[in-house]
């Protein structure tokens, strides 16, 4: 005789609600020092997730030097503005924002000359491969890699950037032959003008340039068919412009330093955080 067949749905079953809440579970938390930086199975994205816990460390750290009240919970809290200029009074006194004198100054500005130059334009298309959440980076590569090769044989045929834009790009700009018309610095993503404008190399001339340009966005075939040089400003003009980026440098590298060495005091699950147990940065 068979045995009859079992209608029980408890754990294990298919049907069973715990398979559920065991994926949820099996998500790793965040924590820092045994305090939760989210729900389990709510993990944000990495972005989220590393200023979640950089915040945490350093409210811990107020903790501990008495500026703010202890946290009953273990989850981590969401910071009030009084918390926050807590914070950041206490950051300001630990990181120090060195004034770079005028020597230092001078140098900068003869070694990234580019970067001050105003009225420069230049008249570009583009083919944008974009990468998006769950493209294959390295299949995507070589197709864009493809179809710049295409571009720098002898004797293409002038109407072939344009008829490969409105075929391939992910950019509106395809509909007008990926042309993005006469752009500055200010005018394209940050690292598309850093390549464009800021290098010392440039200064390409006019054509397809020889290699993929990679920006947030994805990768990118350039052609430059334009160019206005602009002019170079001279360093009386933008003494304290330089003089603030180098401020902000220091800043910047003295903050990772302290949020290095204090991840480096601290128990971290769930999230890789740069940390020093030394102060190596000078």
């Amino acid at each position: 005789m068979n045995a009859p067949m079992s209608t029980i749905t408890g754990c294990g079953s298919a049907t069973c609600q715990c398979s559920a809440t065991a994926a949820k579970l099996a998500t790793p938390v965040a924590s820092i020092n045994g305090i939760f930086l989210h729900a389990p199975g709510k993990r944000p994205d990495n972005a989220e997730l590393h200023e979640l816990a950089y915040s945490e460390l350093l409210r811990q750290q107020a903790v501990k030097q008495g500026r703010l009240p202890r946290h009953s919970s273990l989850m981590a809290p969401l910071l009030e503005e009084e918390q926050r200029k807590v914070i950041e009074a206490m950051v300001d006194e630990v990181v120090d924002n060195p004034q770079p004198n005028e020597s230092e100054c001078a140098r900068f500005f003869e070694a990234n000359k580019a970067q001050y130059v105003v009225g420069q334009t230049m008249h570009v298309r583009h083919i944008l491969f974009a990468v998006t959440p769950g493209v294959n980076v390295h299949a995507l590569t070589v197709h864009a890699e493809k179809a710049l090769l295409s571009l720098l044989g002898k004797e293409v045929p002038k109407d072939r950037f344009a008829h490969l834009a409105g075929e391939l790009s992910n950019c509106p700009t395809r509909m007008e032959g990926g042309d993005l018309g006469w752009v500055g610095p200010d005018d394209c993503a940050p690292e598309l003008a850093n390549e464009l404008f800021h290098q010392k190399h440039s200064a390409w001339g006019l054509g397809v340039h020889p290699r993929l340009v990679h920006t947030r966005f994805g990768f990118h075939i350039i052609e430059v068919l334009g160019r206005r040089k602009g002019r170079q400003l001279e360093f009386a003009e933008v003494r304290d412009r330089v003089a603030t980026q180098l401020s902000m440098q220091s800043r910047a590298k003295a903050l990772h330093q302290y949020m290095s060495l204090l991840a480096g005091d601290a128990l971290v699950e769930g999230v890789e955080l740069v940390s020093a147990d030394t102060p190596l940065v000078q």
